[in-house]
């Protein structure tokens, strides 16, 4: 039952998103989970499995469900106009320099939010976001606010805190240090070297079998993946009942959380110019781990990192990305309620007071939370390579992976070319993951090798 945390909090978390997912939960149900004992009663299956069974029993809100279904038909259904591909007729140097940039976005966005990622998720002691406010503190102490370097490091300035990812700090920094939202970025690549566009599932998980190591999987990954261990043989393939709408739901409350997101870009790169089909790959990626919200989070950045190759204006990216996903499921409502803050606020402080405000009680590694953080970095970023996942990280919450996903966009829409300087140049254009088949390589490598894919299969 359990992967990623005890059965025991597998089970508090499953009643949050229960409710998220507009279940009326019995006083007698949540009676009975608050009469277990955390400790002793962490791993007390014969206790635990009626009560999950029973909260997964309970209906849900039909209204809501039909305005966030999990099948790429229905969801294509539901989804407003928008422009499905974009004209894109790159030269053979011009589609290197975005690629190269895009992979270079990524890499720089995701080591400047790495050190403060767990920083970013903190809460005082009332329960109140103050992970950006931590943040705040941390590079005003240091001199470094606003956030232009990547994070210096801790022990000189007399404030207590030691940040954890030492290669990912200034004094250190050489290359893109392992990290998960790299790891996946890479996934997408090789999946698609071996299958093509037209993978399925299955072909993912096997090869995060192959490749990744467990301990680098988390969360709804983690459950996900324990998921379809447990029906895969090497010797007779794969039950016939293992199937993503079982894999997904089986013991993983992690269904709407930012973990399919943050894996949208090496599918998303393969298809520049084409973002209907890049949010179908990515639907494809994420609808065996997640659903609703968590699967529209990775369709829509997507569909975003595949926009910003044809169009360099944010708001329209992000329009771009609101096409490819229901427009009255949560995300997209959120996101056109962050745009509106960007319009009527001084700058991404007062938006982020804004959605603390609102979305406190939100777990801070959801889906919806973060893609707002995205939207607002975009937008007061101003396609700035190095501005852009600055903000993101300044912002808080799950801030490597936000710094990487906007770092994606403003690098393929910029190109390697026009990167700032120093960001892409103290990661010397190599990436050094924990994977079997990427442990050491060049980011131009990568952006070649996901240029071979353009050319074979999308233009």
């Amino acid at each position: 039952m359990a992967g990623w945390t005890t059965p025991h909090e597998l089970l508090r978390e499953e009643f949050v998103q229960r409710a998220d997912e507009g279940c009326v939960i019995p006083v007698s149900l949540r009676d009975r989970f608050n009469g277990l004992d955390q400790e002793a009663d962490a791993w007390n299956i014969e206790l635990i499995d009626p009560i999950y069974d029973a909260l997964m029993a309970l209906p849900e809100d039909t209204e809501l469900a039909r305005r966030e279904p999990n099948d790429l038909e229905a969801i294509r259904v539901l989804r407003p106009d928008g422009p499905r591909r974009l004209s894109y007729s790159p030269s053979d140097a011009e589609l290197l320099d975005q690629l190269h940039g895009a992979w270079t976005g990524r890499c720089v966005g995701c080591a400047l939010g790495k050190p403060v990622e767990v920083l970013g998720f903190q809460r005082d002691e009332t329960g109140r976001l103050v992970g950006r406010s931590r943040i705040k503190q941390y590079l005003i102490h240091h001199d470094a606010w606003p956030l232009e370097d990547y994070l210096p490091a801790a022990g000189n300035a007399g404030d207590g805190l030691v940040l954890p990812c030492p290669q990912s700090q200034r004094e250190n920094i050489r290359y893109m240090e392992p990290d998960d939202d790299i790891h996946y970025s890479l996934i997408g690549l090789k999946v698609l070297e071996e299958y093509g566009y037209e993978f399925d599932w299955l072909d993912v998980a096997k090869t995060w079998l192959a490749s990744l190591p467990i301990s680098s999987i988390c969360t709804a990954e983690a459950q996900a993946i324990l998921n379809v261990q447990q029906h895969l043989s090497r010797l007779s393939g794969h039950n016939p009942g293992l199937n993503p709408a079982w894999v997904r739901r089986h013991r993983n409350p992690y269904r709407e959380w930012i973990g399919a997101q943050i894996r949208s870009d090496g599918w998303a790169f393969c298809c520049a110019g084409h973002p209907e089909l890049a949010a179908e790959l990515a639907w494809r990626d994420a609808h065996w781990t997640h659903e609703r919200n968590g699967i529209y989070g990775e369709m829509m950045l997507a569909a975003m990192q595949a926009a910003a190759f044809v169009e360099a204006d944010p708001r329209r990216i992000v329009e771009i990305g609101l096409s490819e996903i229901p427009a009255q499921c949560r995300l997209a409502q959120w996101v056109r309620r962050a745009v509106i803050w960007c319009d009527e606020s001084p700058g991404f402080e007062a938006c982020m007071d804004r959605l603390e405000a609102e979305l406190n009680d939100m777990n801070p590694v959801h889906t919806i939370n973060n893609a707002l953080i995205c939207v607002i970095a975009l937008l007061y970023g101003e396609m700035d390579s190095a501005k852009t996942p600055a903000i993101a990280v300044m912002c808080g919450l799950d801030t490597d992976c936000n710094g990487a996903s906007v770092g994606s966009i403003v690098g393929a829409a910029v190109g390697r070319k026009a990167f700032d300087g120093y960001l892409a140049s103290a990661l010397h254009d190599e990436v050094r993951p924990d994977m079997l088949g990427f442990q050491r390589i060049k980011m131009h490598e990568l952006a070649e090798r996901s240029a071979k894919i353009w050319r074979r299969d999308t233009a």
